[in-house]
């Protein structure tokens, strides 16, 4: 018992180890995927996910069927929570940007709540609630039961290790920025040939050289 006391002294009290801070962090990542979200539904850029995830969601927007994207990613976002739950660790690709970023925004889509995600600063609040959710199912789960053990380790945040598939999206990012207008296209091929002769992930190049030449030469929205 003094072991665990000892242990338990050592931990800071501030809010990076705290676990209301882990649920506020939740929220404002939630809060910002899915204002992304919303973005991408109205004006078709925005969406914080990988190339073939998002295609499921544009599927729908045009289409009118959001099935593949709502299970899809609600089911990434339950098993993140669980996962989260056991491990103390929350995989931010799955959890939040497929989840909250893809499959509730289809979900709710698809039973006529558009608004929800359609306007900006309802999709805001609406990603700061869900994230609030999360944060507090997961911080309740370990409470109850792993916590009970007399461990003292909180929950914390990693970012897309669920989410590897990315690597090999290079040359679709690189096709869609073609496709958007010749200078990104441009941009994007030359970034994707400087990281690949970096021996680095192409689609990373592929991002920032898009990113680099749509600075200069943006695309005007109608």
């Amino acid at each position: 018992m003094s072991d665990q006391k000892q242990t338990e002294a050592t931990i800071p009290n501030d809010f990076w180890h705290a676990d209301w801070g882990f649920v506020i962090i939740v929220a404002m990542m939630a809060s910002g995927v899915f204002a992304g979200t919303s973005m991408y539904y109205n004006y078709g850029v925005g969406a914080f996910n990988e190339v073939a995830f998002v295609a499921m969601l544009k599927a729908g927007i045009e289409g009118g069927s959001y099935g593949a994207a709502a299970a899809f990613g609600a089911s990434f976002l339950f098993a993140r929570i669980l996962e989260g739950s056991l491990v103390g660790i929350l995989d931010l690709g799955g959890s939040i940007l497929t989840g909250v970023g893809l499959g509730i925004p289809a979900i709710l889509l698809s039973v006529g709540a558009k608004s929800l995600v359609s306007n900006f600063w309802l999709a805001i609040l609406t990603g700061a609630i869900l994230g609030v959710l999360i944060g507090l199912v997961i911080f309740l789960v370990r409470k109850f039961t792993i916590n009970q053990s007399g461990a003292t380790f909180g929950s914390d945040v990693m970012m897309g290790a669920g989410n590897q598939t990315g690597r090999f999206l290079g040359p679709l990012i690189v096709l869609s920025a073609c496709t958007a207008s010749i200078p990104i296209g441009i941009g994007s091929t030359v970034g994707a040939a400087i990281f690949y002769a970096w021996k680095k992930p192409i689609s990373g190049g592929a991002i920032i050289g898009a990113m680099i030449l749509g600075f200069f030469f943006p695309i005007k929205l109608s």
